[in-house]
């Protein structure tokens, strides 16, 4: 998922993010709930944002749900530009694009 950091703020880019579908399968619609819980932005069709109080949560959150095998790395890993330091409480889950 591509990512963007802002000093204290993680964006999620939007067309990366999980999409709910009503009919849809329970892990991706429990992976869509679970990421905007923690969200302190999650608007219609904006970047989901993430702030430092958050930043574990997110990396056990995207860990956990990487380890079900229902999701692909695309899908549970954080991908920055290459000029953007990574949080430590993120490295786990994070590369450079």
């Amino acid at each position: 998922m591509r990512a963007t950091r802002q000093a204290d703020i993680i964006a999620i880019h939007q067309d990366d993010l999980p999409q709910y579908k009503k009919s849809g399968s329970v892990v991706r619609n429990s992976y869509f709930w679970a990421l905007k819980s923690i969200s302190c932005f999650a608007g219609y069709e904006r970047d989901w944002e993430f702030d430092a109080e958050v930043w574990l949560a997110l990396k056990r959150m995207l860990l956990a749900f990487a380890a079900s095998g229902y999701l692909g790395t695309s899908e549970t890993q954080l991908e920055f530009p290459p000029d953007t330091p990574i949080p430590d409480e993120l490295r786990a889950v994070a590369t450079w694009e």
